[in-house]
């Protein structure tokens, strides 16, 4: 791992030998963030129609750009080659609650990496790196929220560490017929 300029460089070897640059996201970036945002957006939709909003519908209300203004958000963005392949985003404030102790705490919001060189470890890169600048900020807990459909991003963040602490359950209530 090499430190240049403030950015961690790890290299790693993907049967060819390519770079890996972890790097806080710019505004130059936003085409590619929007565009593999929308790739992520879909994957859910695909996967859960009758939960998912589409892709575009997402696309409408939310956008990574409120991520780059706020000084309590970040990204961060995986670049191979020169081209941004994947892309971490999380926020964190203090938790207030009237039943559970306050605590400065954080979430990872979204955690993308293209399809095509996914399982190379470049998910664990961007995590690694979130995490350490949640650290820096003085975060003591980092949340994610997984839908039970997506099981391969549980066990993605098992992984990492993060364990249930909650449990959220769903029931659709059926209308009877008359």
């Amino acid at each position: 791992m090499f430190r240049n300029n403030g950015l961690i460089t790890p290299h790693f070897s993907f049967g060819i030998n390519m770079d890996l640059l972890i790097r806080r996201a710019k505004e130059l970036d936003l085409f590619r963030l929007n565009s593999m945002m929308y790739q992520l957006h879909d994957e859910h939709h695909q996967q859960c129609p009758d939960l998912f909003k589409t892709a575009s519908e997402i696309q409408e209300e939310k956008n990574i750009a409120h991520y780059l203004d706020d000084p309590e958000c970040m990204v961060y963005v995986a670049e191979l080659k020169g081209e941004a392949i994947g892309f971490v985003t999380g926020h964190f404030c203090e938790l207030v609650s009237t039943v559970s102790k306050p605590v400065t705490m954080a979430t990872i919001d979204e955690l993308y990496v293209e399809s095509k060189v996914r399982r190379e470890g470049i998910a664990e890169k961007l995590m690694e790196r979130i995490e350490k600048e949640l650290k820096d900020y003085g975060v003591k807990e980092v949340f994610v929220e997984v839908w039970n459909f997506n099981q391969s991003a549980l066990a993605f963040y098992h992984q990492q560490g993060l364990n249930e602490h909650i449990h959220y359950l769903r029931k659709s209530i059926k209308e009877s017929g008359a």
